[in-house]
């Protein structure tokens, strides 16, 4: 069973969370250059973890440099390195750093596709808003690579607009809560050749670790919430899945 997207080394036990709930592989994200790094770290020291680099938008403005730039490029030619991001745009916890924002995104999405690498996109809008959204439609059309679409929240024009464009869709632990009809109408809907599995951890725990760290093991949690939701057996979904992580992050 493979975690999709998790921060494996915000987790002060990585050894022992891999080893849980069958969990077989992982994609560490390395949003910033210090976590690029520590993600390529655990990539180099276990077999069954891959890492990505990149910048994540709420830190743009304060991680987009030159000198970053340059840094995430030469990590980013490593074999354990996967993909870029998470990248993206957020209006939720950063609402006025659009131009920071979309000048890291629109970097990241050269950089994936010049080096033929998956990018990880995170995209939050407030409550009842979307420019967001509308924006990474905006900056996605034309482009020519693959993308993830990390932590999906169910965003009506962007699940279309990915389904037309061939994305995957990353599904996280909120997709269990009870009040995320939107994201959970969207899982039904993805192709099961576009569908992933994410846990976020420490982020997001699913129903029943709510309230909890997340960890990446509870992916587990998610599989079998989403296989009872499309009607599928549990191992099915797993297989379906894991083979989808593999073709999307092209992982050896």
């Amino acid at each position: 069973m493979i975690d999709s997207h998790c921060h494996l080394d915000y987790i002060a036990d990585p050894a022992q969370a891999l080893t849980e709930l069958g969990l077989s592989g992982v994609v560490c994200i390395g949003a910033s250059p210090e976590h690029a790094r520590s993600a390529l770290a655990l990539a180099e020291q276990f077999p069954q973890v891959w890492a990505t680099v990149g910048i994540h938008p709420t830190d743009a403005s304060e991680h987009d440099t030159p000198e970053a730039r340059a840094e995430l490029e030469r990590l980013a030619l490593n074999s354990r390195v996967v993909g870029i991001g998470e990248s993206g745009l957020d209006d939720y916890w950063a609402q006025d750093e659009r131009k920071a924002q979309q000048a890291a995104f629109e970097w990241q999405l050269s950089l994936a596709e010049r080096l033929g690498k998956p990018l990880v996109i995170h995209t939050r809008d407030k409550q009842g808003q979307e420019s967001a959204h509308l924006g990474v439609i905006d900056t996605l059309r034309g482009w020519k690579g693959t993308a993830i679409l990390h932590c999906f929240s169910g965003h009506r024009g962007l699940l279309e607009a990915g389904l037309e464009r061939g994305d995957y869709f990353g599904f996280a632990g909120n997709v269990t809560y009870k009040t995320a009809q939107e994201i959970q109408a969207a899982a039904r809907e993805v192709p099961s050749d576009r569908l992933l599995i994410e846990t976020d951890a420490p982020f997001l725990a699913p129903v029943p670790k709510r309230g909890r760290p997340n960890r990446p093991g509870y992916v587990r949690h998610t599989l079998e919430y989403l296989a009872a939701l499309r009607g599928l057996d549990p191992a099915e979904l797993e297989q379906i899945t894991d083979g989808n992580a593999r073709r999307a992050y092209n992982l050896a």
